[in-house]
């Protein structure tokens, strides 16, 4: 089968195009810069965005099933989904996963309301946005955020797309998994708690300052966030739904192994938190739920 996987250059859509290599699956990547895509050679790369439909003509052909993602440049909510369905609809799609960006959008109501098999994938927060502190942590320099307390039982982004790889080679396994799908990892940490375990990892303690909230906005506005998405993260950070706070068994109900820990996330990345400053290979800077954008 060939399965189409947007954002595919993201955190977990990297992980959605291997994991569906190893199943033996065909895949179509969408992206909007296909020199800068860096996907294994067995990927067929195309250009386009789902911000404009036009650009996507003749994407779907061939495509059996689909992996979506709900925001587009700047991690602005897609708004498209109405469209972006309908063509997929049209090419004979039959299956897709959604990657929700914290709260449902349009992509998730367009799917709702077709008649695709489908799940919603409700990633708690990305393990991999720990990565966005990399140079501050490499320069010896106090990690800086806001809600530093409050717990997140935070997913790896690996589980997520080995989740949505299965569900969409796999008919009885998305309808098994049913509309709305919570992945968590098996423990709730905090920001301060994560940094500590980063410098466990590293033999370390690292110095860590709160932002009040008026900092951190500033901070994303700074970085060229969409205000609604602001709005998100903030909702997101400072009290996030209870799904996300209580480790659930998403990802063990799909893979039939319990989800991966921080403390195994931070002993294969430690690496990255040793390159000096201004080297590259960080997360974009979101500090967000488990939010993929378009690339």
């Amino acid at each position: 089968m060939t399965v189409l996987v947007t954002g595919a250059s993201g955190r977990a859509g990297r992980h959605v195009v291997d994991q569906l290599l190893l199943r033996g699956a065909r895949v179509r990547a969408l992206t909007r810069d296909p020199a800068a895509a860096r996907l294994p050679a067995a990927v067929e790369v195309v250009g386009g965005d789902l911000d404009r439909p036009a650009t996507l003509d003749g994407l779907f052909d061939g495509i059996e099933a689909v992996h979506l993602i709900t925001v587009g440049a700047g991690y602005a909510t897609l708004r498209t989904g109405p469209r972006i369905v309908e063509l997929a609809q049209r090419a004979g799609v039959r299956r897709a996963t959604v990657l929700w960006n914290g709260e449902p959008g349009p992509v998730e109501a367009a799917v709702a309301a077709s008649a695709l098999d489908w799940t919603c994938l409700e990633a708690t927060d990305f393990m991999s946005n720990a990565l966005v502190w990399a140079p501050e942590i490499a320069a010896g320099e106090p990690v800086r955020e806001a809600f530093a307390d409050v717990r997140v039982a935070i997913v790896d982004e690996a589980d997520v797309g080995a989740v949505a790889a299965t569900l969409l080679t796999d008919a009885d396994a998305l309808g098994a998994a049913g509309p709305r799908l919570t992945l968590t990892g098996p423990q709730p940490l905090s920001v301060r708690e994560r940094v500590t375990a980063i410098g466990a990892q590293l033999g370390r303690e690292l110095p860590f300052e709160q932002l009040s909230e008026a900092q951190a906005r500033e901070r994303w506005r700074a970085a060229g966030t969409d205000e609604e998405l602001i709005d998100l993260l903030v909702a997101w950070h400072s009290g996030p739904p209870p799904a996300a706070t209580t480790p659930g068994d998403g990802v063990e109900r799909v893979l039939g192994r319990p989800a991966g820990s921080f403390a195994r996330w931070t002993a294969a990345h430690a690496d990255a938190f040793r390159v000096p400053a201004g080297s590259g290979g960080t997360a974009a800077d979101t500090r967000g739920s488990g939010l993929e954008a378009s690339s």
